[in-house]
């Protein structure tokens, strides 16, 4: 049996060393596109529906296990991804960024550049994005990982830790805010404007480290903290500094999940939080700071048939609790307590884990703040809606044209709100409707 302390005191430093792995260009590292290629599977084997993100089991080892599994002699470690989109809105949009109309635009979404990999023990991967809607590059998701076989009270385990920079990135459920559907959006889409702190306000403006236990394919145990960056190393990375709150300290984290196979079916339910103390817009002047703790349950489902057909389902809900010392004294907020609540719900059906139909339901409400919402008529966050989508993957169960690296997945998605920012009528006080975010969207989201 590995001893425990010791891969916990060298954790950090293993998480480093991948950084190291993947430049080196040596046998052990990977490029994302090329893990099919690496581990001898089709895209299939790792994704619902032959394409990222959503893992099925196999993909959720290959992940836990510090993306180091592989079949065959090392490939280049560097990928590269796009999506481009049309969208049409219910209504026209006022105020877009650059040369875009008010509506019926065309735009590449995204650029993402991966260093990606794995050795023994340590893996990763680090990816740069360019924004076509801001027009600028930044970095983007990140998981540095280091993970080690043992056996806990005579059941197989793994122990490992994670470096990342956005909380939940590290984690193998699709039901958690950051690999969570829809998947791929575009940065022209409308919609509403508050979100949960776990789901948005950290985002690649902080780093943590976790540790985290899977004890004989079924226990998930992970714990650890996250820190914000400067705001000079912010501005250098891409983001905007301005734009972006600080963590005071540490913001601990935690999740726990069990999950349980049977036969062609798995399912998971788990919970999971993260506990905040916040510099609202960074300003340490009053010498005082806001607390916001999020905590929530989450549960997914899948159930992949013999002729290759696949169900799954994830569902979640968070509470949010705000205790706005800081904002109240920066009139910022008028309360000084707040919450939230949020409930998502997905089900999806993919026909030979080929072609796929999805609808997402969302319900976000909390108490009304008349400075904290007051870009809503009635001071409310409230919102509703649903997301359909229907995608097809051309090359997920087998070699394209240019090889396993190669992988295209096109979709139409359609966005309906019922309620958006505390209201189904003139929730801005302008005369627009609930219904004027209503969005057509179809995309091509292509992987080398």
């Amino acid at each position: 049996m590995v001893a425990i302390s010791r891969i916990f005191r060298s954790g950090l430093a293993s998480a480093f060393a991948a950084i190291g792995a993947l430049l080196s260009l040596t046998t052990s590292a990977y490029a994302v596109p090329s893990y099919a290629a690496q581990t001898g599977q089709p895209c299939s084997s790792c994704h619902v529906g032959g394409f990222g993100p959503q893992l099925t089991p196999f993909g959720r080892e290959f992940k836990l296990g510090a993306y180091s599994m592989r079949a065959g002699k090392a490939t280049a470690p560097l990928s590269v991804m796009a999506i481009a989109s049309y969208l049409r809105t219910h209504e026209p949009q006022s105020g877009l960024p650059g040369n875009f109309h008010s509506n019926d635009n065309v735009a590449l979404d995204e650029v993402g550049l991966f260093l990606a990999g794995g050795g023994k023990h340590v893996g990763g991967f680090i990816q740069g994005t360019y924004d076509g809607v801001e027009k600028g590059w930044a970095w983007d998701n990140v998981d540095l990982r280091t993970a080690w076989p043992t056996t806990i009270a005579g059941a197989n385990a793994v122990i490992g830790a994670s470096l990342n920079n956005s909380p939940t990135t590290q984690d193998v459920w699709n039901s958690l805010a950051a690999w969570g559907y829809p998947y791929t959006d575009s940065g022209l889409a409308p919609g509403p404007s508050t979100a949960l702190f776990i789901n948005d306000a950290w985002g690649q403006n902080v780093l943590g480290m976790t540790a985290y236990t899977w004890i004989n394919s079924q226990f998930y145990l992970e714990g650890g903290g996250y820190r914000s960056l400067g705001a000079n190393a912010i501005n250098k990375l891409g983001g905007d500094a301005a734009d972006t709150s600080k963590i005071n300290g540490v913001a601990p984290y935690f999740r726990v999940a069990y999950q349980k196979n049977f036969g062609q079916q798995n399912f998971e339910i788990g919970a999971f939080g993260l506990f905040s103390h916040v510099f609202p817009g960074r300003d340490q002047s009053v010498g005082a700071t806001d607390r916001v703790s999020d905590i929530g349950a989450d549960m997914s489902w899948q159930y992949f048939a013999a002729n290759k057909d696949v169900f799954s389902a994830n569902a979640r809900y968070t509470h949010e609790r705000q205790s706005l010392d800081a904002s109240t004294i920066l009139a910022l907020a008028s309360n000084s307590r707040n919450t939230l609540d949020e409930f998502r719900f997905e089900g999806s059906y993919y026909w030979r884990n080929k072609v796929g139909a999805t609808i997402g339901y969302f319900n976000l409400s909390g108490n009304a703040d008349p400075m904290l919402y007051a870009f809503s008529r009635t001071f409310s966050p409230d919102s509703s809606g649903v997301t359909f989508q229907i995608d097809g993957t051309l090359f997920g169960d087998h070699a394209g044209p240019l090889g396993q690296r190669f992988n295209i997945r096109v979709g139409v998605q359609y966005a309906k709100y019922f309620k958006v920012d505390g209201s189904k009528n003139d929730f801005d006080g302008a005369g627009t409707n609930a219904s004027a975010d209503n969005t057509l969207r179809i995309f091509m989201w292509g992987a080398y």
